[in-house]
Formats: C-alpha cells, sequence, structure tokens
C-alpha cells in the first residue's frame, strides 16, 4: 500500500496510489493513514482516483481512518470511481463522509 500526502488549501490530502483497498490491505492502509495524519490540518481530503476496487474490509480501514483522526478533524473523500462510489452508496457510507466527484471538487469546497 502506498500513500502520499501533500497539503493545499489548508487541507491535507492523502492519496492512495494502489488500485485495490482490501482484506489483504486494510491494516497497512490504517497503519499508513495513522502515520500520515498523526498531526495536519483539521481536514483531511483522500484521494481515491486511482482506487478500482474496495471490500468491506477497504470500508473498514477507511472508517477508522476517519475514527483516528478525533473529533476535531474531518475525513472527506475525493474522485471515487464509479465501481467505488457504488459501494459507498450501497453500504449508505455516503451519509458517514461527504464524497466529491473530483479532488479539485474537494480542494475547492474548502475555500468556501
Amino acid at each position: 500500500m502506498s500513500l502520499t500526502s501533500t497539503e493545499a488549501d489548508g487541507a491535507q490530502i492523502v492519496t492512495v496510489n494502489a488500485d485495490r483497498i482490501d482484506a489483504a490491505m486494510a491494516i497497512q492502509f490504517k497503519e499508513d493513514m495513522r502515520s500520515e495524519t498523526e498531526s495536519g490540518p483539521a481536514r483531511v481530503i483522500l484521494d481515491l482516483s486511482l482506487v478500482q476496487f474496495i471490500d468491506s474490509s477497504g470500508l473498514g480501514a477507511i472508517v477508522a481512518a476517519m475514527k483516528q483522526l478525533g473529533r476535531d478533524r474531518r475525513l472527506d473523500l475525493a474522485g471515487p470511481t464509479p465501481m467505488v462510489e457504488k459501494v459507498f452508496r450501497l453500504t449508505r457510507m455516503d451519509t458517514i463522509f461527504t464524497l466529491y466527484d473530483s479532488l479539485n471538487d474537494a480542494v475547492s469546497a474548502n475555500k468556501t
């Protein structure tokens, strides 16, 4: 699992550089997210634009990452592919996370 992190407009952007977040990668994803987001801005944007597949373990790992941020920080999701977005909608996780069509949309939303 490879994550990269940058900052833009007061938000930390964490990009998932993998095509899957599944049971085989969930534990590593949680650990990598914890180390990438230990400190930083109140808003974290998870860029999912390269992820083509996510399963229940992957969803659980993203929820765990959100909880690790604590109450004063929030996790938004950007650029989910159609399959990934479908999983979030079917599991109603789209009611927990704010989903943005693209990373640009997510970053722009921070300015308002």
